[in-house]
């Protein structure tokens, strides 16, 4: 049986009306997790205790991780889709850290709360660990992650206070990289001594920066580059909880 062409006609703005649904859900998780960071991020840190006090913003939270649950990655360009798990990561980090919050750090003696399968993102089941490691690094080759994810720990790159957008990300990750490398938890240079100590990261991830290595990625953004003959040693991590008041 042939369908009607009032049919089609109303199929077609159904099927619009439903995208348009979805994309406005999108943007209601996203305003919301936005929002809760202007409001709890300052300085790097989060003011945990004060978040931990708001049932409001407790449950806003909990929205945003609902919504990244459920959300439909396949309909999402590539950008669109890096930016969405740089915030999925971050946004379930600081659900997590809050769930544990009063705490001195969210690391415990195995890293369970890294390699357990204890959040949710795009209808899959995973664990931090395997987010970033199987997915964000993986499927994006893309270093500059290394500066936008967060773990809530004093030596992680400081959390933004703006959420990830597709349209942005480009200008957003290349910020955050530079900002951590002109900092002494980036890159601490002795000028006489011609020693430099860099951050951790660079030392665990440094096969993720394949076009000339963790100094050329360095220099291409230090105000003051490195020299050819520095030596390089690198920085303890800091896993305490990135907290501030």
């Amino acid at each position: 049986m042939r369908t009607r062409p009032c049919s089609l006609v109303l199929l077609a703005v159904a099927s619009l009306f439903l995208a348009a649904r979805v994309t406005r859900a999108a943007d209601n998780w996203m305003d919301t997790y936005d929002r809760l960071l202007k409001k709890y991020v300052s300085g790097g840190g989060v003011k945990y205790a004060a978040w931990k006090t708001s049932a409001g913003d407790l449950k806003d939270l909990q929205t945003v991780v609902d919504g990244i649950a459920s959300a439909n990655i396949g309909s999402m360009g590539r950008n669109e889709q890096l930016a969405f798990y740089i915030n999925a990561y971050n946004a379930w980090i600081l659900h997590e850290a809050l769930d544990k919050y009063p705490t001195k750090s969210v690391k415990d003696t195995f890293f369970t709360f890294f390699t357990g399968k204890r959040i949710k993102v795009g209808g899959e089941q995973t664990s931090f660990n395997a987010l970033e490691k199987e997915t964000i690094r993986s499927k994006f080759s893309e270093p500059r992650v290394h500066f936008a994810l967060n773990c809530a720990s004093q030596s992680c790159p400081p959390l933004s206070t703006d959420a990830f957008r597709g349209g942005n990300l480009e200008g957003q990750l290349e910020k955050l990289s530079r900002n951590f490398v002109n900092t002494p938890k980036g890159v601490t240079y002795q000028d006489g001594a011609k020693t430099a100590e860099l951050s951790k990261i660079f030392d665990w991830y440094k096969d993720d920066f394949k076009e000339g290595g963790p100094i050329a990625f360095i220099n291409k953004r230090r105000s003051k580059p490195l020299p050819n003959d520095v030596k390089i040693s690198y920085q303890d991590y800091n896993w305490a909880l990135n907290e501030v008041k």
